[in-house]
């Protein structure tokens, strides 16, 4: 039985540019950076907190797409959760995220945002 979410895979052009953007932009933290990009393997673990239980690893597109070449590489629709969606905003914007417009979804506001390589995911207002 399954019982939780553990990770999700996001394959990215470049890591680094990838984690500075997740950290420094988005406010997440490194988990784990293990392997090396010179040993043909690098995977780094990010979460919106250390004690998260599900986290994001990002992994380099290209060399993924060499080893395991069935493998869909496309970005997953993720669903972010805040309770904070105006100071979420606000802050992303400061930061110079490219976020869409702050909409009321019925259940909650949320907006779209991108990452550093034109990916989109979204937030949405959740206590």
């Amino acid at each position: 039985m399954i019982n939780k979410l553990g990770q999700v895979m996001v394959y990215v052009e470049d890591q680094d540019k990838a984690v500075k953007f997740w950290t420094e932009k988005a406010g997440f933290a490194v988990i784990a950076d293990e392997g090396s990009k010179d040993q043909g393997l690098r995977w780094i673990e990010i979460a919106p907190t250390k004690e998260a239980e599900t986290t994001i690893v990002l992994h380099d597109k290209e060399v993924v797409s060499k080893l395991s070449p069935e493998l869909e590489l496309g970005t997953p629709s993720l669903m972010f959760y805040t309770d904070g969606v105006e100071q979420l905003y606000a802050d992303f914007e400061e930061r110079g995220v490219m976020t869409g417009e702050l909409v009321d979804m019925g259940a909650g506001r949320s907006f779209n945002f991108a990452d550093d390589e034109g990916n989109y995911f979204a937030v949405m207002e959740r206590a």
